[in-house]
């Protein structure tokens, strides 16, 4: 935190302090976009230029210094996409490049997000080489069936060696897996978390498949199970990993003692992150406002942003009224919620904004909370939506 005071706020909606500040990078390209999938990624048939995006990314980083000027980087988060596209030399110049412009924190955690069908193990080494410290692979399954049926480039062998390539070269790693696939059982979906805990991996992202709008598998819907078979699911999922001494500490995410994603938690409590990258998103605090950004999401668009000097395509101020929302969006995902003075420190605002939606969501079992913390009780993490719905305000 970078304390501006430590008075409370002395005007409505005036930040005392600056949240951490995370990086997040957005790699565009993918081999094949997944028939799920709804991110801002396009398929390179053609290729791409690596080093003219690496060099385009550390102009967008330097156009934006002067909005975070001096604050330390706490994370950063590679994200796309697939930035496992892209070479260990790519990204040793691009984090050498980083490190050059802002105070990156030695002990500062770097995740980079990978395919197992974009892997080899000298690219593995070179990433760690390079100064990514911890690793996430896109999995999905370890069945090649369901492989199949959701449309991932890789099968069931490269998954596996990808996993064990994982724990061999970097010290903390995350295994992203999805249940409720097309045709799945409950005892498929145990089956590939048990073999996701053979490979000893620090964290596990459980994900439901869900048919996002402007994907294939929404205009083209596979049968799935049904709600009741998805839930029993993942109260499966939950007590494996439990059992295997893994905390379930947010909607999707398992972590081993010491292991939670830092750069996610980030998020999750409102902090601040720059995103550079094509279709990038950034929240950005100032004492007097809370400023959301959004780069060009073409990556044709966004490089000749860039070349014409600023690649931010919409910038807003969120308004007084969206940040109660905004901050319990976020703060609710967490099991164990948040500390009461966090609202105010991350919002400006007084609790007693949200008092009479607060004192609903108690009314309705949804919430927990004494003088100290506020968090969602095990009904109220079932049934997030209708939690977080009491909180959305008229602007």
């Amino acid at each position: 935190m970078i304390p501006i005071s430590l008075a409370s706020p002395t005007r409505h909606g005036e930040l005392t302090a600056l949240p951490p500040l995370s990086l997040y990078i957005h790699f565009p390209w993918c081999v094949r976009k997944c028939p799920y999938c709804d991110f801002n990624s396009h398929e390179a048939r053609s290729g791409f230029d690596e080093m003219g995006y690496v060099e385009a990314l550390l102009r967008d980083l330097e156009h934006s210094l002067p909005l975070f000027w001096g604050r330390p980087v706490h994370t950063i988060f590679m994200g796309g996409g697939t930035p496992s596209l892209f070479s260990p030399l790519a990204m040793d110049t691009l984090l050498a490049g980083i490190r050059a412009r802002v105070k990156l924190l030695p002990d500062a955690e770097i995740t980079l997000e990978a395919n197992p069908g974009t892997v080899e193990a000298d690219k593995f080494e070179g990433y760690r080489a390079a100064g990514i410290n911890r690793l996430s692979i896109g999995i999905q399954s370890f069945n090649p069936e369901h492989l199949k049926a959701i449309g991932r480039i890789h099968d069931d062998a490269e998954a596996r060696r990808a996993a064990r390539l994982a724990g061999e070269i970097f010290d903390t790693f995350n295994l992203d897996l999805m249940f409720a696939l097309p045709g799945q059982s409950q005892a498929q979906a145990l089956e590939d978390v048990e073999t996701a805990l053979g490979f000893h991996p620090t964290h596990l992202s459980c994900y439901h498949l869900t048919l996002e709008p402007n994907t294939y598998f929404y205009r083209y819907p596979p049968a799935l199970p049904d709600d009741d078979a998805a839930a029993e699911m993942h109260d499966a999922i939950e007590a494996r990993l439990a059992a295997a001494g893994f905390e379930h500490y947010e909607t999707s995410a398992y972590a081993k003692a010491g292991h939670r994603a830092r750069h996610n938690v980030n998020y999750w409590q409102f902090g601040d992150y720059l995103g550079i990258g094509a279709g990038a998103h950034g929240k950005l605090s100032f004492p007097d406002r809370i400023l959301r950004q959004v780069r060009y999401k073409q990556p044709a668009a966004y490089l000749k942003a860039i070349a014409e000097g600023n690649a931010v395509q919409n910038e807003e101020v969120l308004s007084l009224a969206a940040r109660p929302f905004e901050f319990m969006l976020n703060a609710l995902r967490l099991a164990e919620g948040f500390p009461v003075p966090l609202f105010g420190e991350r919002t400006g605002l007084p609790l007693s904004v949200i008092e009479q939606p607060l004192q609903e969501a108690e009314r309705l079992g949804l919430i927990e909370r004494d003088f100290r913390q506020i968090r969602p009780s095990e009904r109220g993490r079932r049934y997030q939506n209708q939690l977080l719905q009491l909180f959305l305000q008229d602007e």
